[in-house]
């Protein structure tokens, strides 16, 4: 993990792709895609098929390990239609009932509004403004404030002495808006342009690096 300090805020940038903002012991996640694998394996698809364990695993580990009261969904929770790895995520939601968790809704979020709610997930269908923050899930292109977004899944390619390169997920922070890399495991990465101005940090074996 990488502290930083972004709009007078103290931020964690954790290697397992989320961010911490300790003053609210608030969990920031962007683009679980939880039951993606699912999806493409009822269209014929063979994919992993332990990948929505992992990332469930992967959560769980950070809520035993740091104190967090509010985990807040950038968006992209659930992949597509309902599937039954749904009710898998709803028993780990039932297994922390002093945490509240929130989703701003995502272009994948198509479930119906029932079957966040019935979990006690809080939805919201229009960014949400946190301190200086306005948090949605894709970047948004007129706003007052600091954006940070998820859905691009951004990604940066670092290169070695003998020009070999290597694309890896990142953490990127522009002016005015930061992206979060996705949390999913079964996820793509999107290479972006960088300005000396940006910083960019890089994820590599679970370790966050600053660049």
């Amino acid at each position: 993990m990488l502290e930083i300090e972004l709009k007078k805020e103290k931020l964690t940038l954790l290697g397992e792709k989320g961010i911490i903002w300790e003053k609210h012991q608030l969990l920031l996640i962007a683009d679980l895609h939880l039951g993606k694998a699912n999806h493409f394996r009822r269209s014929g698809i063979a994919v992993p098929s332990k990948s929505n364990d992992q990332n469930i695993e992967r959560l769980i580990s950070l809520l035993q390990e740091e104190r967090i009261e509010r985990v807040l969904f950038m968006g992209d929770l659930f992949h597509s239609h309902y599937n039954p790895s749904w009710e898998d995520f709803g028993t780990f939601i039932n297994s922390f009932p002093e945490i509240t968790f929130d989703l701003v809704i995502g272009n994948h979020d198509i479930m119906s509004e029932h079957q966040y709610t019935k979990y006690g997930i809080n939805i919201y269908k229009d960014p949400l403004t946190i301190g200086p923050f306005i948090i949605s899930h894709e970047p948004m292109e007129t706003f007052d404030g600091y954006n940070l977004a998820g859905h691009i899944h951004p990604g940066v390619v670092l290169r070695g002495k003998a020009r070999q390169g290597i694309r890896l997920p990142c953490f990127h922070f522009g002016d005015k808006q930061g992206l979060l890399p996705a949390f999913g495991e079964f996820t793509g990465l999107h290479k972006l342009s960088i300005k000396k101005s940006d910083k960019v940090f890089p994820i590599v074996e679970g370790k966050v690096l600053a660049v």
